[in-house]
């Protein structure tokens, strides 16, 4: 793996990249506080291929966005094109997860005629607010954000401790999991370590989309999207509405929580998922 950097303005997105220009293009989103470091796993699978996992904005080595300014997914799909006129690519084959499956989609729905096909992995289409409730929830999370602004993060006093906390969270992770996203994602301050992310990034949303502007995102997607979920992840009944309005889609299981690709096996039978349509 090497290091890439792509600019926009003067915003600049890092990346980990693997293979050739020339190979056929794999480009992978991470999951919300994760960052590109949690495709190494599913990478190893892929020696032939150009692939290219991004730290999104406020993820990883990649710069955070204004303090002024929220961190709204779809600000995404604008970085997302960025990303593909400067690889100087007309389509891609996209692979995201979580929040990085979401944005995918959007992108999907938006730019259909830059989409190769879509590799969804426990996610599918962002959260949402129900219109009669924006007002209030808009309003719970502007004071909400004023409060969390004002709090410090609480620093790990070694790697160890947050090596642990990692593979504890609410979806578990293996110890090689952990070390590899931990990496990529601490960084040293004088009493201890944190979090490169960008704090902004846990304020609560002020403003999301409704179930039927997601719904039109999705039905406009006109290429092949698979699906991989974990038997323990996050897959509600909702979901299979929102698979409904996909024309073409197939859903996988694995064994595995929120976060399989990052086991070797379950990374395993994906990418095998994924080779056997590529």
């Amino acid at each position: 793996m090497k290091e890439r950097e792509f600019l926009i303005g003067d915003f600049r997105l890092k990346a980990l990249e693997s293979g050739e220009r020339g190979q056929p293009l794999l480009l992978a989103l991470h999951g919300w506080l994760d960052n590109a470091a949690t495709f190494n796993e599913l990478r190893t699978h892929f020696p032939h291929h150009h692939f290219i996992a991004l730290d999104l904005a406020g993820h990883g080595l990649s710069d955070h966005r204004p303090s002024s300014m929220p961190y709204y997914i779809w600000d995404n799909v604008s970085d997302l094109l960025s990303v593909l006129d400067q690889l100087g690519v007309d389509k891609v084959t996209l692979i995201g997860h979580s929040m990085g499956a979401s944005i995918a989609a959007l992108f999907a729905g938006a730019f259909p005629d830059r989409i190769e096909r879509l590799h969804l992995i426990e996610g599918l289409a962002p959260l949402v607010y129900e219109e009669s409730e924006l007002p209030v929830l808009m309003s719970d999370a502007i004071i909400k954000r004023r409060k969390m602004m004002e709090k410090l993060l609480r620093p790990y006093p070694d790697k160890e401790s947050a090596i642990q906390a990692r593979m504890r969270g609410r979806w578990p992770v293996c110890r090689q999991a952990a070390e590899w996203l931990i990496e990529r994602g601490l960084k040293r301050q004088d009493d201890g370590f944190v979090w490169r992310s960008d704090p902004g990034l846990m304020l609560p949303s002020i403003l999301r989309m409704t179930e039927g502007h997601v719904t039109a995102f999705l039905k406009k997607i006109e290429v092949p999207v698979s699906v991989y979920l974990g038997e323990t992840g996050l897959f509600d009944e909702s979901w299979r509405a929102r698979i409904k309005h996909l024309q073409q889609s197939e859903v996988f299981w694995f064994n595995g929580n929120h976060h399989l690709h990052l086991e070797p096996i379950a990374a395993r039978l994906i990418a095998d998922a994924i080779k056997a349509v590529d």
